[in-house]
Parts: C-alpha cells; sequence; structure tokens
C-alpha cells in the first residue's frame, strides 16, 4: 500500500480518532513527568491575544475555552440533525439521554457527599458530575461498528446534557462573580441567531459573525464559553432541501477532520499535562480520592441505568435502536471519563488548596481509567455476543462522526 493511501484509510477510519487522542494521553504524561515537563507547562501558561479587548489569556485557556467551542460546536451540529431527522427525533428516544444525564449527575453527587459530608472536602461534590464528552467519545468510536450507531448518538446526547449541566453547576455554585450585562448580550446573540434560522437565512456567514460575539460575550460572562458552540449549532438550518445539501450538514462535513485530528489531540495535550508525585498516591484512599472513584465509577453506572430503567419502565423513554442493557451498562462507565471538567471544578472547589487539588486530578485519573477500559471491555463483549445471535443483516450500518 502506498504511503498515501495509507494515510488516506487512517484519517478515514472512525477509530483512528480514538487511537490518536489516546495515544496523546500517555505522550503528555511522560512529557509532563520528564525533564520537558517544565517547558512544556510554560508553553501553556504564555499569553496570548490583545489586551485591548480584554481577549489575553494563556495558550491553554485558549485551547479549553476556544477550540472545544468549535469541538461543541460539530457536536452541537451532529445532536440537531439527529433530533431533526434521525435517531432523537422520536421524544421517546430524545428524552432518554435527558434521563440518564439526570441520573448521572445527582447519584454521583450523592456518593461523594455520602463520602466527604462535614469533612475539609465537602465543597468538591460537583466534581464527579461531569463527564468528558471528548475521550468518552474517543473510546466508543474506537470499537467501530461493534456499537450501534444509535448507542453513539445516545452517548454524545447524555454527554452533551451532562456538560451543560455542569456548566450550570459551576456558574451557581462554584462561580463568584456573573456579569449579567455580558449574559444579557449572551441571550440577545442567541435571540438573533434564531430570528436567521426562522427568516430561512442559509448563508452560514451570518451565523458565524454572530456566533464568535456568542462566545465572546459569554467568556466575560463569568459561565463556560464552550456553550457558545452548542447554543450556535442549534441556531444553524437543516433540511432546507431534500435534494440541496443543508448549512448544517456543510458545517459538519468542514469541521470533522480539524476537530478529529488537530482540535482533540492538542486538547488531550493540554489537559493530561499532570505531574505525579507520591502525595497524589495517598489521596486514593482518603475520603476525597473514594468519593470521586466511586461517584465518577459507580455513581455514573448507577445512575444513568436506573434514571434510564425508570424512564423506559414507565414508557416515557425507550433504548436506542438495536442497543441492549449490557450494552446501556458499558455507556454508563464510559459516562465516567470525567477528566477535563472534573479536573477544572477541583481547581474552583480547592481554590486555595494546592494539595487538595493534586489528590483530585490524580484520583479523576485514575477513575477516568477504570472507566475507560472497563466500559470498552463490556461493550465489546456485549457487542459480540449479540452478533453471534443475530444474523450480519439485522446490525446497523449508519454512520456517525467520531470525536
Amino acid at each position: 500500500m502506498k504511503l498515501n493511501q495509507y494515510f488516506n484509510k487512517f484519517f478515514q477510519s472512525n477509530q483512528s480518532s480514538g487511537v490518536l487522542l489516546i495515544f496523546c494521553v500517555f505522550f503528555a504524561l511522560i512529557i509532563a513527568n520528564s525533564s520537558l515537563g517544565t517547558g512544556f507547562q510554560q508553553i501553556l501558561d504564555y499569553q496570548l491575544g490583545f489586551e485591548n479587548v480584554d481577549l489575553k489569556y494563556p495558550l491553554s485557556i485558549w485551547i479549553n475555552d476556544g477550540l472545544m467551542a468549535i469541538f461543541f460546536l460539530l457536536v452541537g451540529l451532529e445532536i440537531k440533525r439527529e433530533l431533526v431527522e434521525g435517531e432523537l427525533s422520536s421524544f421517546k428516544n430524545a428524552s432518554l439521554p435527558i434521563f440518564a444525564a439526570v441520573g448521572g449527575m445527582v447519584v454521583p453527587a450523592v456518593i461523594y457527599s455520602i463520602f466527604n459530608s462535614g469533612t475539609e472536602y465537602s465543597n468538591g461534590w460537583g466534581i464527579p458530575m461531569a463527564t468528558d464528552i471528548a475521550f468518552s467519545l474517543a473510546i466508543i468510536s474506537m470499537l467501530g461498528k461493534k456499537v450501534p450507531a444509535s448507542l453513539k448518538i445516545f452517548l454524545t446526547a447524555l454527554a452533551i446534557v451532562d456538560d451543560l449541566g455542569a456548566i450550570l453547576v459551576i456558574a451557581i455554585f462554584y462561580t463568584e462573580q456573573i456579569h449579567w450585562i455580558y449574559l444579557l448580550l449572551s441571550v440577545g446573540i442567541v435571540a438573533v441567531l434564531f430570528i436567521l434560522n426562522f427568516l430561512k437565512v442559509t448563508k452560514l456567514i451570518f451565523y458565524i459573525i454572530p456566533g464568535i460575539f456568542l462566545w465572546y460575550f459569554l467568556h466575560h460572562s463569568g459561565i463556560h464559553a464552550t456553550i457558545a458552540g452548542v447554543l450556535l449549532a442549534l441556531s444553524i438550518p437543516t433540511n432546507v432541501s431534500k435534494i440541496k445539501i443543508s448549512p448544517l450538514e456543510k458545517l459538519e462535513h468542514t469541521l470533522h477532520f480539524p476537530v478529529s485530528f488537530i482540535i482533540m489531540p492538542i486538547f488531550a495535550l493540554t489537559n493530561t499535562n499532570i505531574t505525579f508525585n507520591s502525595g497524589m498516591v495517598d489521596g486514593l484512599f482518603n475520603s476525597l480520592g473514594l468519593g470521586i472513584i466511586g461517584g465518577l465509577v459507580l455513581g455514573k453506572l448507577i445512575g444513568i441505568n436506573l434514571f434510564s430503567l425508570i424512564a423506559v419502565k414507565l414508557k416515557v423513554s425507550a433504548l436506542p435502536q438495536r442497543s441492549s442493557w449490557s450494552q446501556m451498562l458499558g455507556v454508563g462507565l464510559l459516562a465516567g471519563i470525567g477528566f477535563t471538567m472534573s479536573i477544572f471544578i477541583a481547581l474552583l472547589s480547592f481554590k486555595h488548596e494546592v494539595d487538595f487539588q493534586d489528590e483530585a486530578k490524580f484520583a479523576i485519573l485514575i477513575a477516568s481509567f477504570i472507566a475507560a477500559i472497563s466500559g470498552y471491555v463490556i461493550l465489546n463483549l456485549s457487542s459480540k455476543k449479540r452478533r453471534k445471535r443475530k444474523p450480519r443483516s439485522t446490525r446497523s450500518t449508519r454512520r456517525i462522526s467520531s470525536f
């Protein structure tokens, strides 16, 4: 096989972006714990931007708040397409990720509080509530066609609702001050975007430019700016014509490659820059570590599946097509990959306690590793059992973007 054909095959594979992301995680951990660690951190702390418009931040902030807004834009585009014409177009299918996400936030917070109520770690109850959408989708994408597309869509929708919930928790409980003028300006921009949609404006530039201002205003309001990507995505027109490609599909296709193979690897390199020390290991066995690991691994698993079971039994929701409860267990575990948002909440929870921050980071890393491995194994085993029971023709062939 020629070299260019090999690269084309790699970049077109659903699994390749997940493999690249995992490689970046381990590479970043090696760098952080080597002689290159200090220099790498200095690069991440380097200030970029323009002071006259209050947009000068460290490189790491530009990556987590700027580039990740583009990632959320792509994910939001896919969710909207599925809501309008795909797997989530029925209320029963669309409601399940919401119920599951609520359970996946409430139960982990309760488990953490059981371990830490009344202790010096009590303020960290929000740490195990968050699902890292990027890493969870990277793991499930590595399974390729072994997992039905509907289950990947379910995890995507669940993770978005979960992240929106985490952003609300941060805004209400962990943000010292909300700048209401910027927030009101953000609401105004959102209104303009949906008016453009209502007027059937199809030129993408008329959405992208207000979307940039939306990001700016949200970022200065004190609310996590990545939500701008989701709000922008929901305003992009779709299904305008059965023949002509819609603006949503056009933008989704344009963003897929740079998000999967540029933005997400950079994100992984930035956010796994964790330097190990001896105190981190000790932190796994105190109430902080047990609360985080118990919340992310068991809390997510129990909360997502318990609330999903209740919704299905009450006939309010339905399981994703061609999926099983054993696969739902695997998804519940993958949702326990907390990582970036969990680390962010940990930093906010223990602003003046660096030792607590380090212990929390290591516990999140271990919990995410356990959740990723166990979720992958369960999904892989359950898919093998289903393939043995069902003929090949019944398996889903629908394509879904991998990140």
